[in-house]
């Protein structure tokens, strides 16, 4: 289901790409379950929505999967670097 936070089609074509610049890299250790945007869009929508964490719709990955990964993203720059790069 899309959101008003959710990414259009543009918008992932113009971030998809910058995403192995701006994302912390790390060791895989299997294939993820979810994709960066459905991770993203979950992302935005707690973002937007000033939600608890553990209150993201269920058509998003798990509330914890999310967070885990902002916080991640978050403490690497990635959030602060996507803002630079996308001015």
């Amino acid at each position: 289901m899309a959101y008003s936070s959710s990414l259009t089609d543009a918008e992932w074509e113009i971030l998809a790409p910058l995403l192995h610049q701006i994302l912390p890299q790390k060791k895989r250790t299997r294939p993820g379950d979810w994709t960066k945007r459905e991770i993203i869009d979950g992302i935005l929508y707690q973002l937007k929505n000033g939600c608890n964490w553990a209150d993201l719709p269920k058509d998003f990955p798990p509330y914890s999967t999310v967070y885990w990964h902002y916080k991640q993203w978050r403490a690497a720059g990635a959030w602060r670097d996507t803002d630079d790069d996308l001015a």
